[in-house]
């Protein structure tokens, strides 16, 4: 058994009866064994009647094996029903490549919502994982906002697998929802001069039509501010809330341009707590962020 399916099996344990847990050992095993493909159809849907929906039970060891596992992986709002169908994804023989993504794009297309949450959620997780692009960004032109939060957010795979047009279409449709961009794993690392543009004209569609902007806009676009983003962020350092400037003077902090240091510099305040470590992105008060639907 893979150290992944051992870590889920130990998490159920503290939430699922052993009745449950022996129906889930016996199905991982049939498939694992090479089953019928209609025992791993029938199994999969009736996780939840056999192991309940009851989210799992994880202390910060917990979260911190899953990190050292799988790096990005956060398992801290699932179910336990989505472990339990992740086990059983993890059981499909995947030797022969073919057969295996067969079997995975049948699942999804014939899966309800609760069972695309955990199939995108396992993404990270599967074997031959570059397999897997077209299917992540199906999960993010999906309507469904579960389904685009389970790829979206707290899932290392877009920003491991996904090229930059799929990645920077996520991260502008995150803002567009309304979803958290500091949840999206690799945001940081992953941020490109195309998706900085993307999300300034976002901005200025924003303003135009006399609507918020998500302070969060700003962190993927303070490394590639030329002069006229640097405008747009003296627009947010003078007319914005106190939220909105903390999060343009970081953008300014992280440009080479001289006159965005210039900019900053007007601010004192907020200039000496970037140079203090007080002001960073990691310790940003997400909480008070406006939601911008």
């Amino acid at each position: 058994m893979s150290t992944v399916k051992k870590l889920l099996y130990y998490w159920l344990e503290q939430s699922v009866s052993p009745a449950g847990l022996a129906w889930l050992e016996q199905k991982q095993s049939q498939i694992a064994n090479g089953a019928p493909e209609r025992v791993f159809f029938t199994a999969f849907s009736a996780v939840p009647r056999y192991l309940g929906k009851n989210h799992l039970q994880l202390t910060p060891q917990d979260l911190a094996a899953a990190e050292d596992l799988v790096p990005g992986w956060f398992p801290g709002d699932w179910t336990v029903d989505q472990a339990g169908r992740t086990i059983l994804v993890l059981a499909l023989p995947d030797d022969r490549t073919e057969d295996y993504v067969r079997s995975l794009d049948k699942v999804f297309s014939t899966a309800d919502l609760g069972e695309l949450v955990a199939l995108y959620q396992s993404l990270p997780l599967l074997p031959h994982p570059e397999l897997h692009r077209q299917r992540a960004a199906e999960g993010i032109r999906s309507n469904m906002s579960n389904v685009f939060s389970a790829i979206a957010l707290r899932n290392p795979y877009p920003a491991d697998y996904l090229d930059d047009i799929a990645w920077n279409q996520m991260v502008l449709k995150a803002l567009f929802v309304g979803s958290p961009l500091h949840l999206i794993y690799g945001l940081d690392r992953r941020a490109n001069p195309e998706l900085a543009r993307m999300l300034v004209n976002y901005a200025h569609e924003r303003w135009a039509a006399k609507r918020p902007v998500s302070p969060e806009l700003w962190r993927p676009v303070g490394k590639f501010a030329d002069s006229a983003i640097v405008a747009d962020l003296a627009k947010v350092l003078a007319d914005g809330d106190i939220i909105e400037q903390q999060a343009a003077a970081l953008a300014c902090s992280e440009s080479s341009l001289p006159e965005a240091q210039v900019l900053l510099s007007r601010y004192p305040k907020l200039q000496s707590a970037i140079q203090q470590g007080e002001l960073t992105w990691s310790n940003f008060n997400s909480d008070r962020l406006a939601v911008c639907k």
